[in-house]
């Protein structure tokens, strides 16, 4: 479904600046694969995402979604059929629109043949507001609220929405939840394993939680200085435990009080 072929990414090459930040990346998702990233700062986890949806050219390697090769395709072409959240609530939403407002340019980005500027008919209209409903925070009789008004978690919560309004084939998740209070962590994680099983979504998801990273999905790989540096999958990921996962952590050198603040205890 995604497949990423020797990924490589230099930053100011030939500069006292330069940085290596992806290095021969290689990952294969079937789809409906639902894979947890973990890493240090600076491991290259948001390049490798910025990669995928066309922020930047890659200096080498191939990035193939459904067998269609899209290295060289333009980022809003991407946006079509790529969703993505960010850490910051902030982002993926115009503040001064609507919830509806933005909803609407949610589904007529992704929708094929669309333009911007189409009228929303009363259907889906109607679908907004059942979609709103499903998040139990009462949304949905908001929807001529200016999005700017809404908390962090209720942000974040419709922006995982706009990004699945329209089925994208692949959803990317920034550290999507780092940003919010522990409750509302949880209320959206819900919410997004949620949506992303019932659509069967390809997901990648970008965690410093480690028991997160363990739960959720069905993969998770490590990164380290821009390379993928260890995956668990199947019997071996079940069996893995926080604690265990942490040595092998620390074990390949990889520092992060944010991701030892998150470990918590086992359950």
């Amino acid at each position: 479904m995604l497949k990423l072929t020797n990924l490589s990414k230099t930053f100011n090459p030939g500069t006292v600046n330069e940085k290596k930040a992806l290095s021969n990346v290689n990952l294969e998702l079937a789809k409906g694969d639902f894979v947890t990233i973990l890493g240090s700062n600076g491991a290259g986890k948001s390049t490798l995402f910025n990669a995928i949806a066309g922020s930047f050219p890659v200096d080498e390697g191939i990035i193939r979604l459904d067998g269609v090769n899209i290295t060289n395709q333009p980022d809003y072409k991407r946006s079509k059929y790529i969703g993505r959240l960010f850490q910051d609530p902030l982002k993926g939403t115009a503040p001064n629109m609507t919830i509806e407002e933005n909803l609407a340019l949610a589904y007529m980005r992704a929708s094929e043949g669309s333009s911007p500027f189409s009228m929303i008919s009363r259907r889906e209209r109607k679908e907004f507001r059942e979609r709103l409903s499903q998040l139990e925070l009462g949304l949905e009789d908001r929807m001529e609220s200016p999005v700017g008004l809404l908390s962090g978690g209720q942000r974040q919560a419709l922006t995982l929405l706009m990004a699945t309004v329209v089925t994208p084939k692949l959803l990317l998740l920034d550290e999507h939840t780092a940003a919010l209070d522990p409750a509302t962590a949880e209320k959206v994680l819900a919410l997004t394993k949620t949506i992303v099983a019932e659509n069967q979504i390809t997901c990648l998801m970008i965690t410093h939680n480690v028991p997160s990273a363990l739960q959720l999905g069905n993969r998770t790989i490590m990164m380290k200085n821009g390379t993928i540096t260890l995956e668990l999958s199947g019997a071996e990921r079940a069996a893995m435990t926080t604690e265990r996962l942490l040595k092998l952590f620390h074990s390949q050198g990889l520092e992060s009080d944010r991701i030892l603040f998150s470990a918590g205890p086992e359950s």
